[in-house]
């Protein structure tokens, strides 16, 4: 997980901006980053980061130090610990359920009114909270003169937790042999979701050099659990029929685990076809596992704890894979301007089968400040098992959809086949590269990029709509898989299953344009930038509905494909101007984002298109060195406070009618720049 790396462990980013899977691994269907961590041996710094939304919350605070040592002559043992703590943000609009005249003259949801913080009861849209701790080690030592063994580690700990659909105070009770009722919370209740999350790798190699030949053997192994809570909740079934419920519930815990283990082996060779060859090829075998453990007895009982019931029976269980891949890397200069880089690579995955990916790579450089470029390349991309086997029901207070897991038997009554298979992708890119000296560089590039088989998220096909059966099939997959909805939402609300398929063919198109340009005028220094990119992603294919569904809805709906489609912003362009003199400096970045849309269903209705018009976000950060090793910086990102369109207001007035709770998530999700305004900053650095 990228957010477990502490920030000040990297001591930069390499991007690789082409179709890397021959060398990376088959996944890299469309480029690689390579995080590079700090090898300092001596030094280190200490800051600390204090900050909130323009709106009042969200407040946010970081501390973090680094510090490197030698331990011997040559050695390297560099140790990053960070902490970072966030708090609620909420940009929800009132719920119409309890504003509702009807709902409020009847006991106990008249008490609403009385309940803390009312109107705003519900306050599901905003970030969640989380609580972060974080240790990274980078190490080497010298083996003689031509050898070093290495390690790399990282650990962390994250405590979050987000508020779900607030719940009214009729819907958990208890009728007694009397007749009395008793209502659990009288006030209603809003629960929440928490996760307490430990991620942890450690990797350990030896590189060295025999002769000509450099060799590098290192082996990483690497686990993510996640155990899940729900808070402040309540089974309502469990306390209809018992009089009893727990508030909290363990809801079970999903773990990956992965140990890699890769040979590389490099040799520059000369004089061949009039130049040097560089020959790189080596091998890698990974072992990893997906587990689903089932969550405590109370979560499971019916429908579960209110927003979420825990893992399932049926739901849980341990999936295992092997994967060997070997690869070669051939880099050819037949000329001192000519390059030519040919690489393959084989993957044999122990549930799929085995696979073959190529590159071809050319450069040639016109001059010493112009150079042309042009990749063409293969990806193979298999699911991970998370995705072939994850279930989930997703509960609000008048709805429930179930995640059916793809490779589940249950899945097999939709006609969808034995589970998913892997992506194939062909990515071609060309370009030209322009440094006519330090000072300036510039880059641009044109690719395609057309991933086959795509698995992507399938419409929602409803089982029950306001309670009334819709598609029997629907329920009997629902039923099939295990998961047993709240009797409430089945009488009343909508229920229906999602799911993930090899559903589409895209293909995106695009442009990349990057500029970079010092100027110095005697002590006042400004780094200009600029970082445009166009890109348009159509899915050219889709996958016709089984006949198993009994329907003729499209498997992949108006919702879906502006998933793929739309959602993101034609065209970003970034201009910055970092400009610093004596001890001062100011670093400002406009972002020009374009528009993006999407649609939301409404059953029965119709579709409505969601849009967020393009917009200009300002970052800005002013920064001081109070004396050679002592910094202070004062900023803002999105320092207007833009705020993206609000979604359709034709949809938001119909929810609104129906008394639609989702009507709370008034802004687009899919906003390009977030949903929370402006953030303003404040930072020390003391280096040492």
């Amino acid at each position: 997980d990228l957010n477990f790396i502490p920030v000040d462990a990297i001591d930069h980013v390499e991007v690789l901006t082409e179709g890397a899977a021959a060398q990376y691994g088959t996944d890299a269907i469309a480029g690689v980053i390579n995080i590079i961590m700090k090898k300092d041996a001596q030094g280190g710094s200490l800051s600390a980061t204090s900050g909130a939304h323009y709106a009042g919350d969200g407040e946010t605070s970081a501390f973090s130090g680094n510090i490197g040592f030698e331990a011997v002559g040559g050695s390297y043992l560099n140790l990053t610990a960070e902490y970072r703590e966030h708090e609620h943000t909420d940009r929800g609009a009132i719920d119409p359920r309890v504003t509702d005249p009807a709902r409020l003259a009847t006991f106990p949801n008249s008490n609403m009114a009385l309940a803390p913080g009312y109107p705003y009861l519900n306050q599901i849209f905003g970030d969640a909270a989380y609580e972060i701790k974080l240790i990274s080690l980078n190490a080497g030592i010298p083996i003689g003169d031509d050898a070093e063994i290495y390690s790399v580690a990282t650990w962390g700990d994250k405590h979050a937790a987000s508020f779900e659909n607030y719940r009214l105070p009729n819907r958990v009770s208890y009728t007694d042999e009397d007749g009395e009722v008793t209502y659990l919370r009288p006030f209603g209740f809003s629960p929440r979701e928490e996760t307490e999350e430990t991620d942890f790798s450690i990797g350990t190699g030896v590189k060295g050099e025999v002769g000509t030949w450099n060799w590098d053997i290192s082996s990483t192994y690497g686990k993510d659990e996640i155990d899940m809570f729900t808070r402040d909740s309540a089974n309502a079934s469990l306390y209809a029929n018992t009089g009893e419920t727990p508030t909290d519930f363990y809801d079970g815990t999903y773990t990956q685990i992965q140990w890699t283990t890769n040979l590389d082996i490099t040799k520059e060779i000369e004089n061949v076809l009039g130049g040097t060859v560089n020959i790189a090829f080596g091998a890698e075998y990974r072992d990893e596992s997906w587990e689903a453990a089932p969550g405590d007895a109370a979560s499971r009982y019916l429908e579960g704890g209110q927003s979420f019931p825990g893992i399932s029976l049926s739901d849980a269980g341990k999936h295992e894979r092997d994967v060997l891949g070997a690869y070669v890397d051939v880099v050819l200069h037949p000329t001192e301007a000519f390059t030519v880089d040919i690489a393959g690579r084989y993957e044999d995955y122990s549930d799929f089968g085995d696979t073959s990916v190529g590159k071809l790579s050319l450069r040639y450089e016109l001059t010493d400040a112009w150079a042309l470029r042009g990749t063409a390349s293969t990806g193979f991309r298999a699911p991970t098992l998370a995705e072939s086997y994850y279930s989930a029901t997703n509960v609000g207070p008048t709805t429930a959809f179930v995640q059916m897991p793809p490779n589940a038997p249950a899945t097999a009554i939709l006609g969808l086949g034995a589970g998913l298979a892997p992506e194939k992708s062909t990515n071609f890119s060309a370009g030209f590269v322009f440094r006519p000296g330090r000072e300036m560089a510039l880059t641009f590039d044109l690719y395609q990029v057309e991933v086959r088989n795509r698995i992507a998220a399938t419409s929602t096909f409803y089982g029950t709509i306001d309670g009334e059966l819709y598609s029997q099939v629907i329920v009997d997959a629902i039923i099939a898989n295990g998961n047993v909805l709240d009797p409430a939402v089945t009488a009343e609300g909508d229920t229906g299953i999602n799911l993930f398929t090899n559903g589409v063919t895209t293909r995106t198109r695009g442009a990349e344009l990057m500029f970079s340009y010092l100027t110095d005028f005697d002590g006042f220094r400004i780094d200009w930038s600029a970082a445009a990119n166009y890109n348009k992603t159509e899915v050219t294919h889709v996958r016709a509905t089984p006949a198993e569904f009994g329907t003729t809805q499209s498997l992949f709906d108006q919702e879906a494909l502006a998933d793929l489609e739309t959602t993101m912003p034609r065209y970003l362009v970034n201009l910055g101007a970092n400009i610093a003199w004596d001890r001062f400096s100011i670093n400002v970045h406009e972002l020009f984002y374009g528009k993006s849309s999407d649609f939301d269903n409404e059953p029965g209705v119709g579709y409505f298109r969601n849009t967020v018009e393009a917009a200009a976000i300002t970052n800005i950060e002013f920064s001081f060195d109070a004396k050679d090793n002592l910094g202070l910086s004062l900023g803002a990102t999105n320092v207007f406070d833009a705020m993206p369109d609000k979604r359709n207001a034709e949809h938001r007035a119909i929810q609104l009618a129906n008394g639609d709770n989702s009507l709370v998530g008034q802004y687009p999700a899919f906003s390009p720049f977030g949903i929370n305004g402006a953030y303003y900053y404040g930072k020390i650095t003391y280096k040492f």
